[in-house]
């Protein structure tokens, strides 16, 4: 990444989860970060997600879910990303994720999971760490 180019974010809620004080809250942080943030709301398809981070040329998507459907809809975001050709955008993901689920939604491309009390300068400096330059 150049120093003059701002990391781009799409910050997104899969499946009919109606909370999103977390989300927001990230959205928040990243944008105190000085990365440029679309949140693109509740109840969003996978389709609906990877379409946003093709539209917005994003570098990351970071996924949040709490209702229990990360095992589908994380690796079927990351699957979509790459038939898009956007298999250099990082997806990150974060909420109620059971420990034992993480290493299968790394091994489906997910590059982290973050749960609930991760430090949020973690997560930062995660994301910064691991975008990949498309300049």
């Amino acid at each position: 990444m150049t120093e003059d180019r701002k990391i781009k974010i799409i910050v997104a809620k899969p499946g009919l989860d109606g909370h999103d004080r977390g989300a927001k809250l990230l959205a928040r942080i990243f944008a105190e970060a000085g990365m440029e943030v679309v949140y693109t709301g509740l109840r969003q398809t996978p389709e609906m997600i990877v379409e946003t981070a093709l539209q917005e040329d994003a570098d990351v998507v970071g996924l949040s879910s709490l209702s229990g459907v990360h095992m589908y809809f994380f690796p079927r975001v990351v699957e979509l990303l790459r038939e898009k050709g956007l298999d250099d955008v990082l997806v990150v993901g974060g909420g109620i994720i059971p420990k034992e689920d993480i290493p299968e939604l790394k091994k489906a491309g997910v590059a982290e999971i973050f749960g609930p009390g991760t430090p949020t300068a973690e997560i930062v400096a995660f994301i910064k760490n691991n975008v990949r330059t498309r300049d």
